[in-house]
């Protein structure tokens, strides 16, 4: 058999394998001019795929890029293979968006690929990564101190990315390309050993290539191992931090995780990651709670927020700081946040008067309150005297007694009269000091 034949049942072995083409459906294969890119064209052309071609011409090498193109739009001419092409003003993107060359590259080609496989009913987008390829990514992520998830290399379909060329080495397209005759251009960016990437291809791989010929193939059969590895370890996790998830009982509170069920840092990455928490800040979080040092400490991503209680982890939402503070200068109607109402009146006492029995109404000894009152959330130190209790509690233990979250006690609304006594702990608790007596004479009447 020809290593031509060897390389198409090599690469029509591990689309089979792990399902990733078909022949009824279309394909666009991205066609940058290089090597492996125009073997990858050629190869699926000639298994009897359904593709077209798609290049993006990021504009970042002058002419070099526009040779590029050229010689993408000749090779599908003569192939009778459509082509699709897009210019980006990547520099400008990236300045916008204050990212570097490489990921706003990256941002640009893979929104587009996504439009253009909408536009013409494509199944997905065929990119060219090798084991090569795969295994420089093992290294880089080894570098970077990565968990397990890195190890395992590249995938061979993530969402419309299809990558094919995986089982295959980068010196097999080469020769393939030289058996056919075929050509191709070189990004003169890839010798440059300015990057990491360029660093291992260039300098590290030759070097490792001298202490064993097969060191390319031996790392990735490792991170084949690894893959069932990460699958049984996924699986435990998941049941694990299954066992830490608690129910969440406010509008807040996005997550709750029980402290004692966290056995290790894995299992925290499982809960915290979704909500924008790195590696770093994740091993902090687990370094704190292992301490058993006081509670109450937070951590921030880009956008949540984490407190550490004496036996459970608050996840919530960052929010735009609003109105903490609400002044009320006399009886009437007022309008509190964007959905609620407080209404206050004062009346005679009726001889029948019978107290409400809702949440949300209280009875006061309007003697008992001086305006003007305030509407404000919990400060450090506040104190009141629960209704039915002789002396004063701290708000912070009264709330913890009554099981309020984190997130609860930061909204709680607390209705403060002006000698800067808590009168009413909204939809709670009122102070015992004000509460309507048999001598009370004028009743003061709260409803939110």
């Amino acid at each position: 058999m020809s290593p031509a034949s060897c390389l198409i049942d090599k690469v029509s072995s591990f689309i089979t394998e792990h399902q990733l083409l078909q022949h009824d459906k279309l394909y666009l294969v991205a066609l940058s001019g290089g090597s492996d890119s125009v073997a990858l064209l050629l190869i699926l052309r000639e298994m009897g795929y359904r593709i077209e071609a798609v290049h993006c011409n990021f504009m970042l090498r002058g002419d070099e890029s526009m040779r590029d193109e050229q010689f993408c739009r000749d090779l599908c001419q003569r192939l009778n293979i459509p082509f699709h092409t897009v210019h980006f003003d990547t520099k400008t993107y990236c300045s916008l968006h204050k990212v570097s060359i490489e990921m706003g590259a990256r941002e640009l080609r893979y929104a587009h690929f996504s439009k253009l496989c909408h536009d013409i009913d494509a199944e997905g987008v065929c990119v060219a990564h090798h084991m090569d390829d795969s295994v420089e990514t093992v290294f880089l992520n080894l570098l970077r101190g990565t968990g397990l998830n890195g190890l395992i290399g590249i995938a061979p379909r993530r969402n419309i990315i299809i990558r094919p060329f995986l089982s295959v080495r980068r010196e097999e397209l080469r020769d393939y390309l030289q058996n056919n005759n075929q050509e191709y251009v070189d990004d003169s960016s890839n010798f440059i050993p300015d990057v990491n990437r360029n660093l291992l291809r260039l300098k590290v791989f030759p070097l490792l290539k001298e202490i064993n010929p097969a060191f390319v193939e031996n790392i990735d059969r490792c991170a084949g191992y690894l893959k069932e590895v990460q699958a049984v370890y996924d699986k435990t996790i998941d049941e694990l931090a299954a066992k830490a998830q608690l129910p969440t009982n406010d509008k807040w509170t996005v997550a709750r995780f029980q402290i004692k069920a966290i056995e290790n840092e894995g299992i925290l990455f499982k809960l915290l990651s979704p909500y924008g928490f790195n590696p770093t800040q994740i091993g902090d979080i687990f370094a704190h709670i292992l301490s058993s040092t006081f509670p109450g400490k937070r951590f921030l991503s880009a956008t949540h927020e984490l407190v550490v209680g004496s036996e459970v982890l608050e996840v919530m939402p960052l929010e735009q700081e609003g109105p903490k503070t609400m002044i009320i200068p006399e009886t009437g109607s007022y309008i509190v946040g964007e959905s609620e109402r407080i209404r206050l009146k004062i009346f005679n006492k009726p001889s029948d008067f019978s107290w409400s029995t809702s949440t949300n109404i209280i009875h006061l000894d309007a003697d008992k309150i001086r305006f003007p009152l305030t509407l404000r959330h919990m400060e450090n130190g506040d104190r009141f005297q629960p209704l039915g209790m002789n002396g004063k509690k701290l708000l912070s233990d009264f709330m913890t007694d009554i099981k309020m979250s984190t997130a609860e006690k930061r909204h709680q609304w607390l209705l403060v009269d002006a000698d800067n006594r808590i009168v009413w702990v909204v939809n709670r608790r009122i102070d015992q000091r004000c509460r309507v007596t048999d001598t009370t004479t004028a009743i003061l009447e709260i409803e939110v």
